[in-house]
């Protein structure tokens, strides 16, 4: 005795399931390839940072504010750093983004989730993106300078 498996999409899909409006670009299509793109490209970053604040030198114990200001004077681990944050919440955002389409079942809560899951993604963004380029290893605490010499 064998069994008969419906051909995919031969049934009636309940109407509650259906998207109000079709989509007309390949929007799925580019998300989906950077979500492969973005987390090969996150495993390099990720194990090179871990790599480099773990095992060069002497480990996690010297991981302390000299040693952000060290490695964020220079360029390249601020540009390192930065592409990290970027494609780490992107990568992230898009994830978040396909469970609310999968899951939110009316529109107006797929909007609103999604609209705050833009507004949360954008605000951590740029906080992260200002701190790596703002950060000033000499803190001003009144007249005197933290951890920089006078000069």
């Amino acid at each position: 005795m064998t069994a008969q498996i419906d051909a995919p999409r031969s049934q009636r899909i309940d109407p509650k399931y259906n998207r109000s409006r079709k989509s007309r670009t390949n929007f799925e299509m580019i998300a989906w390839l950077f979500m492969r793109i973005s987390g090969v490209i996150l495993i390099v970053l990720i194990f090179g940072h871990l790599f480099t604040n773990l095992l060069v030198g002497d480990g996690v114990h010297a991981i302390d504010w000299g040693f952000v200001a060290g490695k964020w004077a220079s360029p390249l681990w601020q540009i390192w750093d930065l592409a990290m944050l970027w494609f780490a919440m992107l990568h992230g955002t898009n994830g978040v983004r396909t469970i609310i389409n999968d899951y939110a079942e009316k529109d107006r809560t797929r909007f609103w989730l999604k609209g705050i899951l833009y507004i949360v993604t954008a605000f951590i963004i740029i906080l992260g993106t200002l701190v790596i380029f703002t950060f000033d290893p000499c803190m001003v605490t009144g007249k005197e300078y933290g951890f920089c010499p006078a000069g």
